[in-house]
């Protein structure tokens, strides 16, 4: 089964297949998954994976999985900087606060993005730094 695509809602629908669909949801997803398993370090690794092996085989896949490596890096960095206020000791609240509303952004954007991408449709993240395209 196919579903429609839009990169650009100027041009037309082109279909997407359930093997696409299913890598674009893994795309979003992974980031959640290698999360837990390394404790938030490793969350960039699986969309980066999935675009390097998808890139010149599907549009789709590829902008999902360069989309979640993107809005990783801001939440990578989010959490970082919450770690250099948790170290000054005054700035501990900020760094929960900082570390509470990356995590809940992370879960939040990633499910939509998986949801979204189960029905062949592309998610925009709400901020990244463009490092893959």
């Amino acid at each position: 089964m196919t579903y429609p695509y839009r990169p650009d809602p100027t041009r037309d629908a082109v279909a997407v297949t359930d093997d696409e669909r299913t890598w674009a949801v893994l795309g979003h997803i992974s980031t959640l998954v290698a999360a837990v398993l390394s404790v938030g370090w490793l969350s960039f690794l699986g969309p980066l994976v999935i675009w390097a092996v998808h890139k010149d085989r599907s549009a789709f896949v590829r902008q999902s999985a360069a989309g979640a490596f993107n809005f990783n890096l801001v939440i990578w960095a989010t959490t970082i900087v919450g770690w250099i206020f948790f170290i000054t000791l005054i700035g501990i609240p900020v760094a929960i606060i900082l570390w509470v509303a990356a995590f809940a952004t992370s879960v939040y954007c990633h499910v939509r993005g998986a949801v979204l991408a189960s029905r062949g449709e592309q998610y925009r993240y709400p901020w990244g730094l463009t490092v893959l395209r």
